[in-house]
């Protein structure tokens, strides 16, 4: 079964998914003639619904593309529905690819070479636990991904999954709220990191950080949100807007890599400029960079993602956290090559 509810902010529809799970009742002919018992339809079972059941839905430049799961023990799958919606999640891709190289048409080596995965159909199907995106972006600060990897198990082995728990198992923010925070620290996490877990369940639990919001607030408005919790700064929201939420027109001013794909790409000689860099230099201007960008718009995820290839920088630990890591305010992916 499928529930509908009505946003009044934006008017836009959210469609949650596997309604049956939440205790939704059935009639049947026998009960509505006899006066039996209704039959329920509850299921047992919370396990996430697959990737592969996730249809060709409306897809759109200005908003939330990803399905989002509720981090709550009943969890649903909320997908946004836009009325009008420019494109689909199987032809948005395209439609952004044409637009970038309408802008700049020296762009298609590097189309070429490095398919898009993120905003790609299967990468718009990928179900996006929220609170597990920006646990996990918090716990890969300023660590290489093999110790960010081991202290997630850690962290997750301390909690004990309930029966109505989604898999694969990620604790909700009511989980994290009562653990100590000694216990806490015996995964791995730095006094400081449990500090701002906690912060972030708790902006969870209030509701500020709802799927709902999410889902429908302008990347502005979610940026002032995420922000406000203690450990996330203006990159780690734009780099969770783009690989958590998969909204393709952001745009980062801070991050290394962006600003040496973007002086490579526009012609400059980034070794000579790195050669005589003192002080808080940069590969570009933040007013360069958003004059250069401007034309990209509303597709500049996408330009990004190209830029970080024009520098050979990974993303790896990116698309593996949904996009909140390296540190409150800290600048970008790390190249692989000075």
């Amino acid at each position: 079964m499928v529930a509908t509810t009505r946003s009044k902010a934006n008017g836009t529809i959210t469609k949650l998914l596997g309604a049956s799970r939440a205790g939704v009742t059935k009639r049947t002919k026998s009960s509505s003639a006899g006066g039996k018992k209704p039959v329920s339809t509850r299921k047992k079972s919370t396990q996430i619904p697959a990737a592969g059941v996730v249809e060709e839905r409306p897809a759109s430049p200005h908003g939330t593309n990803a399905p989002l799961i509720a981090p709550q023990a009943n969890s649903t799958a909320v997908l946004q529905i836009r009325r009008h919606a420019p494109a689909t999640t199987n032809t948005i891709l395209d439609q952004a690819t044409a637009h970038l190289l309408s802008v700049d048409s020296s762009l298609k080596s590097l189309i070429e070479s490095h398919p898009c995965e993120i905003f790609s159909a299967g990468g718009l199907s990928e179900l996006i636990n929220p609170f597990q995106s920006l646990v996990s972006g918090i716990i890969s600060q300023q660590v290489s991904g093999a110790a960010a990897r081991t202290i997630k198990s850690r962290f997750i082995a301390l909690f004990t999954p309930t029966p109505t728990c989604q898999q694969p198992f990620f604790p909700t923010p009511d989980m994290v709220v009562a653990c100590p925070n000694d216990n806490l620290r015996s995964a791995g996490l730095s006094g400081r990191k449990a500090e701002y877990v906690v912060s972030l369940a708790e902006h969870f639990i209030d509701g500020t950080l709802s799927p709902e919001v999410l889902s429908t607030a302008p990347d502005a408005e979610v940026i002032e949100k995420l922000t406000k919790v203690r450990g996330i700064g203006n990159w780690s929201a734009e780099m969770f807007l783009m690989f958590g939420l998969k909204r393709m027109d952001v745009f980062s001013t801070g991050d290394l890599g962006i600003q040496r794909g973007m002086a490579s790409h526009f012609g400059k000689d980034v070794a000579k400029l790195k050669a005589g860099g003192k002080g808080k230099w940069k590969y570009m201007s933040e007013a360069d960079m958003l004059r250069l960008s401007e034309g990209f718009r509303p597709y500049r995820s996408l330009f990004m993602w190209y830029m970080w290839r024009a520098s050979d920088v990974s993303v790896d630990a990116l698309t593996e956290g949904g996009g909140a890591g390296k540190g409150k305010g800290k600048a970008g992916a790390k190249a692989k090559k000075a």
